[in-house]
């Protein structure tokens, strides 16, 4: 547990010094302002990191910050041996993050959702009940209660 919780804080750290490298350390035009770090996962040994990231833009911005990160991967290590003061620095694996395209998926299906419930509550308006509102039968007065066979003496 303990080492799961060391695991976690170098990963919120690595996540921390690569975020700030990038905004103010890195001068390569492929990793603009339109980089961003959204999470960071250390292996229990504390030897390797994966750095998972978004890039706002098209195909080719996402393609030149994938190049652009893995040039700077040995600048970013470094910054985060320092600021990690351990024994060993981990090797960082650059990884674009699937979370927005999955988020844009789930909103497209939402959108026919909606739509096809749309259609369904215009379909719906005019139309009326096939036995009527209330399709259990029911006896049509006290009398009739009394006069079935099934009633209790």
């Amino acid at each position: 547990m303990a080492d799961n919780a060391r695991a976690k804080r170098l990963a919120d750290l690595i996540r921390e010094v690569v975020a700030q490298k990038l905004q103010r350390g890195i001068k390569d035009p492929r990793l603009g302002s339109h980089v961003t770090i959204t999470d960071t996962r250390v292996t229990g040994d504390l030897r390797e990191a994966t750095v998972f990231y978004t890039v706002y833009g098209d195909d080719e911005d996402r393609a030149a910050a994938a190049a652009g990160l893995e040039s700077a991967k040995g600048v970013l290590r470094s910054a985060v041996g320092q600021a990690a003061g351990v024994k060993f620095t981990p090797t960082l694996a650059f990884v674009a993050d699937a979370l927005p395209d999955n988020a844009r998926a789930i909103e497209d299906l939402l959108d026919k959702a909606r739509l096809s419930d749309a259609k369904v509550r215009e379909v719906s308006a005019g139309a009326e009940f096939a036995g009527g509102a209330d399709p259990y039968r029911k006896p049509e007065d006290e009398s009739d209660e009394e006069t079935d066979g099934d009633a209790p003496a």
